[in-house]
């Protein structure tokens, strides 16, 4: 059995080297995605208001703008929550014209100007795009709908090789009576834990591989975990399914119609103030308080709007993930989504994707995912050296 276990740690880890090493490396950046695109990019994503006291122009009011300067676009998400210091963003969609070359417009929520605009990840366009690069390259290698699958079945081995791993760690069965039992067995694991400084260099990353896996295993589970939710929910959600209670997805709340719907039966101003009423209702009757606003999107494959608030059950600190879907041509209320509380497996997903993200617990949980993502890189090369040394001396036993 441990000689099974061995060779799934050792091929599937060697298979996932390079990818695991992309992954923790981007993962590490993207903590920091905000701050990157920044500074790269001040003059699109930073701004101040002219005067003390001065308001932002209504979300809204800077939709149509923007609307006014690309009209062959279409725009379908609306974020209601942007800092007071960061430019406002809106994402295009083809519309009744020729795709628009860039998909991504920055504004100037105080005096509406368009500050700039680029392709999300398109490296040809220069620093501009880094930060969003950075992102494709984590989410999907920047291969498109390949590359998500293929980190996909590479998250599903890594969750399976995180307990691969952790078995390996364990010491044999005791052979004397005296080393039997629990204090006896965990004093024979805690080696395991420790690492030898001042061995070798193999010794070294042996222990680096070793005790770097087992000591923030919960998390690195997490992530692996996470991953999959992300990148193959083919797999997560029927495992999720089998294991806790779930509610409907709010994309699955109507039904996908036999052609998109491009535009919605009710105005803007329209479905948000409707928004507003039924999200109203909905604290009431399930008696959660709403923090703020997040976004309205409109979903023209099934013609419905998804409105979203940050309450108190969300874990996520940036973004809510509270959400009503209502019909766009006549605002019939289709049903909610309640992010923890409700359902434990949603409960369990929330946590997961915002732990996933550090989206939560502020600066010390950001460090805490960027060391972790770079100890997953650690970890994938520390694997290789220690099979590559090995197999260096089997070789030389052998001739």
């Amino acid at each position: 059995m441990r000689r099974l276990i061995v060779l799934v740690h050792r091929y599937v880890g060697l298979a996932m080297t390079i990818f695991l090493v992309i992954a923790g490396l981007t993962g590490s950046l993207l903590v920091w995605f905000e701050e990157i695109d920044a500074t790269i990019n001040p003059d699109w994503l930073k701004v101040e208001a002219p005067t003390t006291g001065s308001r932002r122009l209504d979300p809204l009011t800077l939709r149509g703008i923007v609307l006014e300067r690309y009209p062959g676009a279409s725009i379908h998400y609306l974020s209601l929550n942007t800092p007071a210091d960061r430019a406002a963003v809106f994402w295009l969609q083809p519309g009744e014209g020729p795709p628009p070359a860039d998909d991504t417009v920055f504004v100037n929520p105080y005096s509406g100007e368009i500050l700039g605009s680029r392709h999300y990840g398109d490296v040809s366009q220069g620093l501009h795009n880094l930060a969003p690069f950075i992102y494709e390259l984590h989410r999907s290698l920047a291969l498109g709908k390949l590359g998500t699958l293929l980190l996909g079945i590479v998250a599903l081995l890594w969750t399976i090789d995180c307990f691969a791993g952790a078995w390996l760690t364990l010491p044999a069965a005791a052979r004397r009576p005296e080393t039997r039992g629990g204090r006896a067995w965990l004093q024979r694991w805690w080696p395991a834990w420790k690492l030898r400084w001042s061995a070798g260099n193999y010794k070294r990353n042996y222990d680096l591989h070793r005790a770097g896996g087992l000591w923030p295993w919960a998390l690195l589970f997490v992530f692996a975990w996470s991953s999959v939710a992300f990148n193959l929910p083919e797999v997560y959600v029927p495992v999720m399914d089998a294991l806790f209670e779930r509610q409907p997805e709010p994309r699955k709340l109507a039904p996908r119609l036999p052609q998109a719907q491009k535009q919605p039966g009710m105005t803007w101003p329209e479905a948000l103030a409707h928004a507003r009423q039924l999200m109203a209702e909905e604290s009431r009757q399930q008696g959660f308080s709403i923090h703020e606003e997040s976004s309205l999107r409109y979903d023209p494959r099934s013609a419905v709007f998804h409105y979203r608030v940050r309450s108190d059950l969300d874990v996520n600190e940036k973004r809510g993930n509270t959400t009503i879907v209502f019909a766009a041509n006549d605002g019939r209320r289709l049903g909610n989504y309640l992010p923890t509380g409700r359902a434990s497996g949603d409960t369990v997903t929330t946590w997961l994707l915002t732990l996933h993200l550090a989206h939560l617990w502020g600066f010390p949980y950001r460090i805490v995912v960027t060391l972790a993502g770079l100890l997953t890189a650690l970890l994938a090369i520390t694997g290789v050296y220690i099979w590559w040394k090995k197999r260096r001396a089997r070789r030389r036993g052998r001739y």
